[in-house]
C-alpha cells in the first residue's frame, strides 16, 4: 500500500512537468520576395501553428526576388538542419528542392511548398496525389478560365489583353500559355511584355500602350513586387489594370478574382501539423485552394477610366472606395 501511495505521489509531482514539456519544431522559411500576398501566406502559416498550440522557432529568409540569393539561402537552410522547410513561391521552392537533393543529411527532412502555381511543371513533385520523396505542399494554381471570363465580363469588347510577367518564372510561363488558350476561346488576344527583374516593370507596362486595351498581372512574384510601377503607368494613360491576387486590389488594381493568401498560408499550416504528427510528404497529396473572392477598387477604377458595371459591384466580396 505504501508503495502505491509513493508511486501516486511521484506521478502527481512530475506529471505537470512532463505535460508542460512540448516539442518545439525548428522551421526554416525561404520566401522569394516581400509583397502583400506572400507576406500573408507566411502570417497565415504562423497563425495556424500558434492557434493550434504548436511550438515553433522560425528562421525566415527572403531572397528579394534575386535567384542567386535564393540559391544561397537554400544552402544556408541545409546548414540549419531544421525539422521542416517551408518554401514560399516557385523560385525558392525549386532552389530548396535542388539543395535538398545534394544534402545527404537532409534526405528525411520534410519540405512544404506554398504559393506555387504548377508544382509539376516546376519539377517539385511527379504526381499531385502521390508526390513521392519528402516534398509536398499547397498550390495556388489559377483557374485561368475564370480569370479570363472575369476580364471579358469587365470589357465585353476587349480585343487585346496585355500581360506582364517574368519569363524566368516557371509558374508564370505556364499561366500565360493557358491565358492565351482561354483568350482565344473568348475572342481576344493576349499580348506579352516580359521582365527579368522588378525594375523593368514600369517600362514593360509602357510597352503595352497602344498594343492592348487592358493589362493583367498574374501571380508573378517579380511583377507583383513592383506593382506600383504598373499602376502609375495605368493611371497616367487611363489603362485598366486587373490582377490575379486580391491583395493587389488594395494597392491599386481595379479588380481581382483570386485567393485569400492568408487562408492559403493557414492551409499550409494545417498540412505542417499533419506532418509533425507523422504523415509522410510522399503520401500527402498536393492541395489547392478552391475558394475565390472578387475584390474591387472603385477609386482606382475611376483613376484608370473604368466604369465598373453595377452587376459586378453587386457580386463583389470586398470593395475599396
Amino acid at each position: 500500500m505504501k508503495k502505491i501511495i509513493l508511486l501516486l505521489l511521484i506521478l502527481v509531482i512530475f506529471a505537470p512537468l512532463t505535460h508542460a514539456v512540448a516539442e518545439t519544431y525548428r522551421i526554416s522559411v525561404s520566401q522569394f520576395v516581400e509583397h502583400p500576398a506572400l507576406d500573408a501566406v507566411l502570417k497565415g502559416f504562423k497563425d495556424y501553428l500558434k492557434e493550434n498550440n504548436i511550438s515553433a522557432e522560425f528562421s525566415v529568409h527572403n531572397a528579394q526576388a534575386n535567384m542567386a540569393t535564393a540559391g544561397q539561402i537554400a544552402g544556408q537552410i541545409m546548414g540549419e538542419d531544421p525539422d521542416l522547410i517551408v518554401a514560399i513561391a516557385t523560385p525558392t521552392a525549386q532552389t530548396c528542392a535542388q539543395a535538398l537533393k545534394k544534402a545527404p543529411h537532409m534526405q528525411r527532412t520534410p519540405m512544404l511548398f506554398t504559393a506555387v502555381t504548377d508544382p509539376l511543371a516546376a519539377g517539385l513533385v511527379t504526381n499531385l496525389v502521390h508526390p513521392g520523396g519528402n516534398i509536398t505542399g499547397v498550390s495556388d494554381l489559377l483557374p485561368v478560365d475564370k480569370h479570363m471570363a472575369n476580364v471579358k465580363r469587365f470589357f465585353p469588347d476587349l480585343k487585346a489583353l496585355g500581360v506582364i510577367y517574368n519569363a524566368g518564372e516557371a509558374n508564370s510561363k505556364a499561366t500565360v500559355a493557358q491565358m492565351k488558350k482561354e483568350a482565344e476561346k473568348l475572342g481576344f488576344d493576349v499580348v506579352d511584355a516580359t521582365v527579368s527583374k522588378s525594375s523593368e516593370v514600369y517600362q514593360a507596362a509602357k510597352s503595352l500602350l497602344g498594343r492592348a486595351d487592358a493589362i493583367f498581372v498574374p501571380t508573378d512574384n517579380t511583377v507583383v513586387s513592383a506593382l506600383e510601377s504598373a499602376i502609375k503607368v495605368c493611371i497616367q494613360n487611363k489603362m485598366p489594370l486587373l490582377c490575379a491576387d486580391v491583395d493587389s486590389v488594395a494597392r491599386g488594381a481595379v479588380a481581382a478574382m483570386g485567393f485569400d493568401y492568408y487562408k492559403h498560408g493557414w492551409q499550409t499550416g494545417a498540412m505542417a501539423q499533419r506532418i509533425f504528427q507523422g504523415a509522410k510528404p510522399a503520401d500527402t497529396p498536393v492541395e489547392s485552394q478552391k475558394e475565390l473572392e472578387l475584390h474591387l477598387n472603385l477609386k482606382y477604377a475611376k483613376l484608370m477610366g473604368v466604369n465598373v458595371p453595377q452587376s459586378i459591384v453587386e457580386d463583389a466580396d470586398k470593395i475599396y472606395r
